[in-house]
Formats: structure tokens, sequence, C-alpha cells
């Protein structure tokens, strides 16, 4: 019902930026929560950054003041710009829609929980 597709990865010295795009596409009517997450190898998943539809959002610490999170509710399209990269933001990032408002098969509206996007890598490395 919720189709996610990122882009912007790549290789990226320390001190770089790189700005990373996830579109939502589907029988979409609205989505609540848009957030990236990562997971770096052998590492658990963690939450990187979020962005209600109203524009509120969350960052976790060690990216804090170098992310900023963004999104177009009108193209259902969240952004993450990475500035001053680090090595250890090293790993594969994912799209992430907590809850969305989609139109079912029969046309009725229901409510769409945890989509993930195929992930995208981002390493950081001179």
């Amino acid at each position: 019902q919720v189709q996610l597709v990122e882009s912007g990865g790549g290789l990226v010295q320390p001190g770089g930026s790189l700005r990373l795009s996830c579109a939502a596409s589907g029988s979409i009517l609205s989505i609540n929560t848009m957030g990236w997450y990562r997971q770096a190898l052998g590492k658990q998943r963690e939450l990187v950054a979020a962005i209600t539809r109203t524009g509120s959002t969350n960052y976790a610490d060690s990216v804090k003041g170098r992310f900023t999170i963004s999104r177009d509710n009108a193209r259902d399209t969240v952004y993450l710009q990475m500035n001053s990269l680090k090595p250890e933001d090293t790993a594969v990032y994912y799209c992430n829609v907590d809850r969305a408002l989609v139109r079912d098969r029969g046309g009725a509206q229901v409510w769409a929980v945890d989509y993930w996007g195929q992930g995208t890598q981002v390493t950081v490395s001179s």
C-alpha cells in the first residue's frame, strides 16, 4: 500500500555533505511521522531523525547540529541533509513511515503502519 524509494547515498570524505531523499508512493491520503534510521555493520538499527506531518522534529544526539530532516507533504517526500559527516556516520540509511492513511482496494480509508525503504549506503571515508 505504501512504497518508499530512497536516493542520495554514496561515498563522501569526512567533513563532507550528502542529501538523502525518500519518496513515498501508493494510494496515500496522509502520512504521519516520517523518519530516517541507520544500521552500521554489526550494530542495531537506530533512529537518526524523524519529522511529524506538522513539522516537529526529533534527532539522535549524535547528529544534532549536523543533520537536518525536512519533508514535502505535497510530494510525500522526506529529506535528510547531512553535513560535517564523520566516519562513524557510515551505515545503511533507511526511510520509515510510521503510519499512513491509505485507500484500500475497496476504496475504504484505512491506516497502514510501519513501512521501510530498501536502504541506501552512506560511506564516510578518506
